[in-house]
Parts: structure tokens; C-alpha cells; sequence
């Protein structure tokens, strides 16, 4: 449980970095652009991929390159959640985006629907629906991205998730494919960071580079160390899911509660509840 532990550190400490960005003036696009980079660099490293493979018949690259995309404009998106929403609600809104990856699981791979999986999508669906509620009259340009992007971050991770899933079915290696995404990634990334520069005069700088090769370090190890949760654990894949998600939701709402006074309305609290409760229900069916 070590490893499960470690990785939800790591993806919480993803949200605290992009929380950060604004107050020490780092520019988000760079940070995310040189993460990918850093993850590129340890995937090499560590999980020694084989590029040859990628040669071979049946790759699915449609799907390499549309999470190539995806990756880096989704990262932008939950970094606007974090900034408008708040890390609480972020991060329940990715946890939550398997509902999305299950529901494809009935619709496209022919997993048996369970009454608890059924169970668990509905309080699922409840609990983002408590999440993005913002009280008040019409709302403000603030006030919608309070819940569009949360929306985003949900619709685009459980996306994202579809995805793995296709790869994973084409039999590519782990670390093989995961080279593929981030080499793909960073290339979208630089380029969108290159016309900034090019339209917009936006200069690079080492403090935003800096800020990339922390949260480069950070969204690897959660991927590494949730991946050898799972070896550790092979006979508990259930344990280490409901562990991750749970953990996640749960020190994310305790560093926005405390660390930085994120003001959430009682539904919005209870919302985050029912998260971690219709990820229990989920991980039991």
C-alpha cells in the first residue's frame, strides 16, 4: 500500500502545483510543455521502452495521437479548475471521470452491468452534479468557470481513459506506449507554447521551466508508483483502485480545506462525500 500511498501524494501534489502558479507568477502552458519533457526523459529511464514495437502491425496510433493531444489540453483545463474551482473540486472531478470509462466499458467492451456498478454511477452523477452547483443569480464569467471546467476536466480524463483502454487492448507495451503519448504530447504542447510566442510575445522563462520539472516529477510518480501499486497488489486490483481515488479525493479536500481556505457551500461538501462513497460502491462492484 506503500506505492498507492505514494502516488496519491503525487497526484495531489500535481494540484497544489498548478493551485500555486498564479501566486509565485509562473506561466502554466510553459510548466506543463517542460513537464511532459521530464516525463518523457524518466519513462526512458525507468521503464525502458521498446520503440521497435511501434513498427509492428495493429499499432493504434489514432489513438496514440489523440491522447498525444488531449494530455496536454486536458493538464490546461484542470489547471483552470484548479485556479477557478479550487483543488477539492478538481480533483473529485478527475476521480470521478470513471464513470465516463465505465459506461464505455458496458457500451464498447461488453462488461456485465452489476446493480452495484449501477448504484455507484448514480451517486457518481449525483455527486458531480453537488460538486459544480454555484449558488446565486446568473453567474458571473468566475462563476462559469467554476463549473466548466470541472465539467471539462470530468468529460476529458474519463476521454483520456477510453483511450488507454484501446492501447492497452492493442497488446503495445506499457512503457512503450506511454513514450509514444508523452514524446506526442510534448511535441503539442511546445507547439501551442511556440504560437504564443510567435502571436502573443510570450517569453520563456526558468522560472516556469523549473515549475515544469517539479510537476514533471510529480505526474510521473503518480503514474509509477500507481502502476507498482498494482503489481504489488495483483490479486487486489479493486483494493488499489478504491485506495487511489479515495485517497485522492480525500487529501485533496483536506490541502484545499486547509492549506488554502477553498470555500465550498454545504452541497458542494457533501458533493465530495458522495464521491468518494460512489467510488467505494464503483470499486465493490
Amino acid at each position: 500500500m506503500i506505492f498507492v500511498l505514494l502516488s496519491v501524494l503525487c497526484s495531489v501534489l500535481v494540484s497544489v502545483l498548478l493551485k500555486l502558479a498564479r501566486r509565485f507568477r509562473l506561466d502554466v502552458g510553459q510548466a506543463i510543455a517542460w513537464n511532459y519533457l521530464v516525463a518523457s526523459v524518466l519513462t526512458a529511464l525507468l521503464l525502458q521502452p521498446a520503440p521497435a514495437s511501434l513498427r509492428e502491425p495493429g499499432v493504434p496510433w489514432l489513438a496514440l495521437v489523440a491522447l498525444g493531444i488531449l494530455l496536454p489540453t486536458i493538464f490546461l483545463a484542470l489547471a483552470a479548475a484548479v485556479r477557478h474551482a479550487g483543488i477539492v473540486r478538481s480533483d473529485a472531478a478527475q476521480r470521478l471521470s470513471l464513470l465516463i470509462s465505465l459506461l464505455a466499458a458496458f457500451v464498447l467492451f461488453g462488461e456485465q452491468l452489476s446493480a452495484f456498478k449501477l448504484g455507484g454511477i448514480a451517486l457518481g452523477l449525483l455527486a458531480l452534479s453537488c460538486m459544480v452547483w454555484r449558488s446565486g443569480h446568473a453567474p458571473t464569467a468566475e462563476g462559469a468557470a467554476g463549473w466548466l471546467y470541472p465539467l471539462l476536466v470530468f468529460a476529458g480524463f474519463g476521454v483520456i481513459d477510453i483511450l488507454f483502454k484501446r492501447v492497452a487492448q492493442a497488446g503495445v507495451p506499457l512503457g512503450t506506449s506511454l513514450q509514444a503519448m508523452f514524446a506526442l504530447a510534448l511535441l503539442v504542447a511546445f507547439a501551442m507554447q511556440l504560437w504564443r510566442r510567435v502571436h502573443r510575445s510570450t517569453r520563456f522563462t526558468a522560472r516556469s521551466a523549473v515549475a515544469g520539472l517539479l510537476l514533471g516529477l510529480a505526474n510521473f510518480g503518480n503514474i509509477l508508483f500507481y502502476l507498482r501499486g498494482h503489481r504489488a497488489l495483483p490479486q487486489h486490483p479493486a483494493l488499489v483502485f478504491a485506495s487511489m481515488n479515495i485517497g485522492v479525493v480525500a487529501l485533496g479536500a483536506v490541502v484545499g480545506l486547509v492549506l488554502f481556505r477553498e470555500r465550498l457551500s454545504r452541497l458542494n461538501l457533501a458533493g465530495v462525500a458522495l464521491a468518494v462513497v460512489a467510488i467505494g460502491v464503483l470499486a465493490r462492484g
